[in-house]
């Protein structure tokens, strides 16, 4: 379940309980397989991949190991980068998985092959990635 802070969450929803289940099944995956399970996150049109559904992750300091959908942020470190309302998203995304180790935080996010931002809602959870703690996420763009 979802912690009742200042985070807030989702409408209760099916799509949210199905990211939350994505992220379940992804966070399982990370932490048996590693980094070897981003190949099958990165498949278009998967379980993993749909639509503007996708997976992606981080480790805690910040790098983007993982970004199906932006490939381009991948090997970056995205601390301090903030939304269009000025909320440091990555941050809040870190600091959620680090202090509950799984919740959700909402942010301001183009949507895959797009540049304007749209109000995003998502999943994080805490993982060990080859040995090394990080996260794995997911979102939804609510209409």
């Amino acid at each position: 379940g979802v912690s009742a802070d200042a985070q807030g969450s989702p409408p209760a929803s099916a799509k949210a309980a199905q990211i939350e289940q994505l992220v379940d099944r992804a966070a399982t995956l990370v932490d048996a397989k590693g980094k070897a399970a981003f190949d099958e996150f990165r498949e278009k049109g998967s379980y993993w991949f749909h639509g503007d559904t996708y997976v992606f992750a981080y480790d805690m300091k910040g790098d983007v190991l993982l970004n199906p959908a932006f490939p381009r942020r991948e090997g970056t470190n995205v601390t301090g980068q903030k939304d269009a309302k000025g909320k440091l998203l990555h941050q809040a995304i870190i600091h959620t998985a680090a202090t509950e180790g799984a919740g959700w935080v909402d942010y301001w996010f183009p949507k895959p092959g797009q540049t304007a931002p749209s109000h995003k809602w998502t999943y994080v959870k805490k993982v060990t990635i080859d040995g090394m703690p990080g996260l794995v996420a997911s979102g939804s763009y609510p209409e």
